[in-house]
C-alpha cells in the first residue's frame, strides 16, 4: 500500500486522531488498525451504563461504519500489528503497511496481578467490550461479587453491582480508598457513599492468595488469616502503558511512550496519544501519564495538527470524571501533596468542591462532587493561574464568576 498515516490502535485515542486528521484537511490515505473486533468505542460506559444494560454497541461507538467509509478512513480490526520498521508496519497476518506518518494509540493494559491463585481461580479484568460483557453475565441478582482494588473502576463496578442486586465487598490495600489519586475529604466521602449503599469496603486488607472453595465459590484470603468467598472476583489493581511496539522499536518510553508538546515521538514521524503516553503538562512540573479521554482527544489533536501544519490546540488543565450512583464526581487539575484543600459546601448534602491552592493561592486542582459550575471554573482557573481569595474560595454561596472576567 501506498504511504499515508497509519494509526495503530482504534480506541477513542486513534478514532479521534483519524476524525481530525480530515477534519484539518489531511487528503492522504488514513488506515486505523485495531486488536479488538470493533470500531472505535467509548470504555467509560462499560462499568457503569454497560453493566446496568443501559447501553449496547451503537451508544458506545464514536461514529458508525458509514463515517469512515465515507471519510476514506480504512478500518483493519481484529488484527494486530507485529513490528514497527522505519516506515512501515507489519500486521499479525503477514501484510505490511506504509505510512508516512505514524500514530501509536494503544492506550494501557491492567496491571497484572501476581500472587497465588491468579492463574487457577477465575476473575474478571475490565478493559474491553468482552470483558464487560463476561462481567455483566455474571452480575446476576444475590449474586456476591469481590472487587480487589479501590480505584475508580472497582468504585464504579460496585455501585452498578449493588443497582443490578449483587453483594459487594471491596478489597483496598491502602488505609483509605483512592488514597493515592482524591484527598482524604473525597475518599471519606465515597466511604459513605458506598457503605450507605450496603458495600462493604475493607481498607489495610492485604490480598495474599485467592482459592477454589465449595461449588464455584473464589475465595480471597487475606495477610491476617482471614477468608472470604464470593461468586465472582473483579480485579482492578491500576494499568500499566502497553507501549511494547514502541520500546521494540526503539522508540524512546519512561512509564509509557515519552512524547512532546505536539505528541511527537523520539522519532519525527511517529506520535503516541491517549494513555499510552508519557507527556509535560504547562501547569505541573515532571511528566505524566494520564489515563482519561480528555488527554486522548487533546493529543489526538495535537498529532493531526502537526501532521497537517493546523494550528495546535489550546492546552488546557487535565480532568477527569467517575459516576457513581446519583454522584458526579468532576476533578480539574492534578492532586499534589504540598497544596492545602478548601472545602466549597458540605459533603453531607452531596453537592461541595474541595479546591486545592498552592502557597500563592493559585487553584492546581479541583474535586467537584455534583457541582458542575464549580468544575467549569476551576478548570479556566487552573489554566491562567489565576490568584484566589481563600475565604471567598471556601464560601459555597460565593461565585467564582469574577476572577474569569479577569
Amino acid at each position: 500500500m501506498p504511504g499515508g498515516v497509519v494509526i495503530i490502535g482504534a480506541g477513542h485515542g486513534g478514532g479521534a486522531a483519524a476524525g481530525f486528521l480530515r477534519q484539518y484537511g489531511y487528503g492522504g490515505d488514513i488506515t486505523l488498525v485495531g486488536a479488538e473486533p470493533y470500531l472505535p468505542y467509548q470504555r467509560p460506559p462499560l462499568s457503569k451504563a454497560w453493566l446496568k444494560g443501559d447501553s449496547g454497541l451503537d451508544d458506545v461507538y464514536l461514529r458508525n461504519a458509514n463515517f469512515y467509509s465515507d471519510q476514506s478512513i480504512a478500518t483493519r480490526l481484529n488484527i494486530r500489528i507485529n513490528t514497527i520498521s522505519d516506515g512501515s508496519v507489519m500486521l499479525s497476518d503477514g501484510e505490511t503497511l506504509s505510512f508516512d506518518h505514524l500514530i501509536l494509540a494503544t492506550g494501557s493494559k491492567a496491571r497484572p496481578f501476581d500472587i497465588p491463585g491468579t492463574q487457577t481461580v477465575p476473575h474478571h479484568l475490565l478493559r474491553t467490550i468482552e470483558d464487560a460483557e463476561r462481567l455483566k453475565g455474571a452480575l446476576q441478582p444475590g449474586h456476591r461479587i469481590g472487587l480487589i482494588g479501590a480505584g475508580y473502576i472497582g468504585l464504579e463496578v460496585a455501585a452498578s453491582a449493588r443497582h443490578l442486586g449483587c453483594d459487594a465487598t471491596i478489597f483496598e490495600r491502602e488505609h483509605r480508598i483512592l488514597a493515592r489519586v482524591a484527598s482524604r475529604v473525597l475518599s471519606d466521602f465515597f466511604t459513605d457513599t458506598h457503605t450507605g449503599r450496603g458495600v462493604r469496603l475493607m481498607t489495610e486488607a492485604f490480598v495474599t492468595e485467592l482459592s477454589l472453595g465449595a461449588g464455584d465459590e473464589k475465595v480471597v484470603h487475606l495477610a491476617d488469616g482471614r477468608t472470604y468467598a464470593f461468586d465472582l472476583l473483579l480485579v482492578g489493581i491500576g494499568a500499566l502503558p502497553a507501549d511494547e511496539l514502541a520500546q521494540a522499536a526503539g522508540i524512546a518510553c519512561a512509564n509509557g511512550v515519552v512524547v512532546d508538546e505536539q505528541a511527537r515521538t523520539s522519532r519525527p514521524n511517529v506520535f503516541a496519544v491517549g494513555d499510552v503516553t508519557s507527556r509535560t503538562l504547562p501547569f505541573y512540573d515532571g511528566r505524566f501519564r494520564l489515563e482519561s479521554v480528555p488527554n486522548a482527544l487533546e493529543q489526538a489533536k495535537q498529532a493531526a495538527a502537526a501532521i497537517t501544519g493546523h494550528t495546535p490546540p489550546v492546552v488546557e488543565a487535565p480532568w477527569f470524571w467517575s459516576d457513581q450512583y446519583e454522584v458526579k464526581l468532576q476533578i480539574a487539575g492534578l492532586l499534589r501533596p504540598d497544596t492545602r484543600a478548601v472545602v466549597r459546601g458540605d459533603p453531607a448534602t452531596g453537592a461541595f468542591s474541595v479546591f486545592h491552592l498552592d502557597g500563592d493561592n493559585r487553584l492546581l486542582t479541583a474535586e467537584c462532587v455534583n457541582k458542575p459550575g464549580d468544575f467549569m471554573a476551576a478548570k479556566l482557573l487552573i489554566a491562567r493561574g489565576v490568584v484566589l481569595d481563600e475565604i471567598l474560595v471556601a464560601d459555597a454561596e460565593a461565585s467564582l464568576k469574577s476572577y474569569l472576567a479577569k
